[in-house]
């Protein structure tokens, strides 16, 4: 029997769109390789962005930090205006993330994970900032408008913004315990009322995120233990009328 002989055709794109062989299969896959290095210049771009803005997250952690080391209500003022000083770098950089993601149109949760951790500090610090200097929860809208963020093109998930919140919870016991030893006996029973309510909030949430869920339990527990103070400054008989989030010492 005589060997059978193929002429074999290049490949062409069929009716559906797919790729037959040849140059049109070396053009799809050259194709790819330009979109797979597009994408590594995006990361490579929102990685150096990243460690930029947690330079500026550390700074502003640290400007708040003051406020559990000295109690006096000038320097609670005083960390309350650096937080809002830290606003125009925070602005800069939530820029900065968004020029790069605007490359890959309809990709943000494709790399929202590079700076997630940032986003739940920026959103705890600036909620404590602002709780601080009003008494009051920062709501989504509020955050957004500082940091200069639209929702239609680059905001803070919400996701993100609750996660930030349950930090927002952490900083309540450390900070009540040095004011009752500063001798303001009002802000325990404050802070007490304010977690109560941001953890009755929570409650009413279907949280589908396992993350946060596992820390909205976090809530609960500093709650419990601002209660504490608030028990022990009763039991004590120290307690007066609360007059606001913050009381000079």
């Amino acid at each position: 029997m005589e060997p059978v002989h193929v002429d074999v055709v290049p490949a062409t794109r069929t009716s559906s769109g797919g790729v037959a062989g040849g140059g049109d299969l070396e053009a799809e896959l050259a194709a790819i390789g330009a979109q797979l290095e597009a994408v590594a210049a995006v990361r490579d771009d929102l990685r150096a962005a990243v460690q930029r803005m947690d330079a500026l997250t550390r700074q502003l952690q640290s400007d708040l930090l003051g406020v559990h080391r000295r109690q006096e209500g000038a320097v609670v003022q005083q960390a309350v205006q650096k937080a809002k000083e830290s606003l125009p770098a925070l602005q800069a950089a939530y820029a900065e993330l968004a020029a790069i993601i605007a490359r890959r149109p309809g990709e943000f949760y494709r790399f929202s994970d590079h700076w997630r951790s940032q986003n739940h500090t920026v959103v705890s610090q600036l909620a404590f900032a602002h709780w601080l200097d009003t008494g009051l929860l920062l709501t989504h809208r509020q955050l957004d408008e500082q940091l200069q963020l639209s929702a239609s093109a680059f905001s803070i998930d919400l996701e993100d913004y609750l996660t930030g919140l349950c930090g927002l919870s952490n900083e309540f016991p450390r900070f009540v315990m040095n004011r009752v030893t500063a001798g303001d006996y009002a802000c325990p029973r404050v802070v007490a009322s304010f977690l109560s309510d941001l953890f009755a909030a929570f409650r009413k949430l279907n949280l589908r995120n396992d993350m946060l869920r596992k820390r909205f339990d976090g809530i609960k527990y500093d709650l419990k233990k601002v209660e504490e103070v608030v028990y022990d400054v009763e039991i004590r008989g120290l307690a007066k009328p609360a007059a606001g989030p913050m009381e000079e010492a």
